[in-house]
């Protein structure tokens, strides 16, 4: 990758969108400089590994799920949160790799998520004009103008939290809890006694017959195949102060790895050509993630994917289409044609979310279980048609029995989603939900 006259900071001679409007500038340089001394979250190593396995998926040879909270939250920072959403991330990589037939590769909205986009810096919360909430990371969710300035130092309290959550990820995944010998125990009560709970369970007695049958004739059971489970987190790079702070220069290679997360992804709204969000990722080594969503520009694609990798490099870059299930069949045949017809190696990869979302009559913004499983069919389906590989998922969700998106398998009905309507920001898919989408998706790999 050409990084020539490219350093970790200057993205900042480059406008750069979606930035809070830090009220103390001494502060927040203090910050910044606070966090560039503190240890890297992810290492080098493990970055390099998940874009091998990336370029599988690019392939065909794989297949990427991703999925986590819309915005973590800082209060949600606990082992039993962490170990929920882990756990039907484990469940739903189980169907997919044993149902679907193919390696999966689990990366988790997780330990950084903790920013987000807006549309206006400021919003009308009960008839006041307050500073737009900005995510964790900046400021308060609370609608009181001194919680919601935005606070530099929620940028180090930001770091210290996705490093607890990264150890724990860490002591689950490498340390007997993502075992596949505790498939059964992955089962959330709540899920367990519905029907995606039961086929899951009926699953997992399988992968039981078939472990024990490999230690019946002999074969070594007691492996990291069995005995642990890759996981990566990524999160949308949105505060490039942050992101700078954490990036390093590997000491075996001497390339640049922004060590905040495994892999990050550039929104809708941070991914201008000759914007700061753009001239920072075309450095460092990361695999990087571009949402793109019915407004695109196909020659602006074109230039940007051409700028993200230059060598184009497999599993470097993933495209996550998020255009909704009544605009994906006039937007992504063209796309994937084009992108094709350049020859460039991409994952494809869908968000079903962001394009379904609509507000009840009830006022709560909500998605259709319906409409997110129809966008993802067309993205099969299409692709399969166009000759690419659909080659991943992209979801917010949660491990908690929450009621915020419609439909699914209890038919949860627009009046139900005020029982358990939790979402800091965008309405998630719960955990029975997530199995039943999973079970879907792994009819869908396992066709072609």
């Amino acid at each position: 990758m050409s990084t020539q006259s490219w350093s970790k900071t200057s993205w900042q001679n480059f406008t750069a969108l979606q930035q809070p409007n830090w009220p103390d500038k001494a502060a927040y340089d203090e910050a910044v400089r606070t966090i560039t001394r503190l240890p890297p979250l992810v290492f080098a190593g493990e970055i390099r590994t998940l874009k091998k396995q990336l370029a599988l998926a690019a392939e065909g040879n794989a297949f990427l799920l991703q999925g986590g909270d819309c915005a973590e939250a800082f209060s949600m920072c606990t082992g039993p949160a962490i170990r929920e959403l882990l756990k039907v991330i484990l469940q739903m990589a189980v169907i997919l790799s044993y149902a679907g037939g193919k390696p999966v590769i689990k990366v988790g909205r997780m330990a950084g998520q903790y920013a987000k986009p807006r549309s206006a810096d400021t919003e009308i919360v009960n008839g006041v004009e307050l500073p737009s909430y900005r995510g964790d990371m900046v400021n308060s969710i609370e609608p009181d103008p001194e919680a919601r300035r935005p606070d530099p130092q929620r940028m180090v309290k930001g770091y210290h939290l996705a490093c607890a959550t990264m150890n724990i990820l860490r002591a689950f995944t490498l340390g007997g809890y993502a075992s596949l010998d505790r498939v059964h125990a992955w089962n959330n009560e709540f899920v367990g006694r519905s029907p995606q709970g039961q086929l899951y369970e009926r699953l997992a007695a399988q992968i039981d017959q078939a472990i024990n049958f490999m230690r019946t004739v002999g074969i070594d059971t007691e492996i990291p195949q069995i005995k642990q489970a890759s996981f990566y987190t990524s999160h949308e790079a949105l505060l490039l102060g942050y992101e700078e702070a954490l990036t390093r220069q590997d000491s075996t290679t001497g390339d640049w790895y922004d060590c905040s997360a495994h892999m990050l992804w550039i929104g809708e709204r941070t991914r201008q050509l000759d914007g700061a969000h753009v001239e920072f990722f075309r450095g460092v080594h990361n695999p990087i993630g571009v949402k793109i969503g019915p407004n695109h520009d196909l020659d602006n694609v074109k230039a940007l994917v051409r700028a993200l990798n230059p060598e184009n490099e497999a599993g470097r870059l993933t495209l996550i289409t998020r255009f909704g299930a009544k605009k994906i069949g006039d937007h992504l045949p063209r796309l994937a044609r084009e992108m094709k017809k350049e020859g460039f190696k991409l994952v494809w990869s869908c968000d079903p979310m962001h394009g379904n979302t609509y507000t009840t009559d009830f006022g709560h913004k909500s998605r259709s279980f319906d409409d997110i499983l129809a966008e993802i069919r067309s993205f099969f389906e299409i692709h399969w048609a166009e000759g690419t590989a659909p080659g991943g998922v992209h979801f917010e969700m949660t491990g908690d029995d929450v009621t915020e998106c419609t439909g699914g398998g209890r038919c949860l009905l627009p009046q139900h989603l005020a029982q358990n309507y939790l979402t800091q920001c965008d309405p998630r898919l719960n955990a029975e939900q997530s199995l039943e989408l999973a079970f879907q998706i792994a009819e869908l790999i396992r066709e072609k």
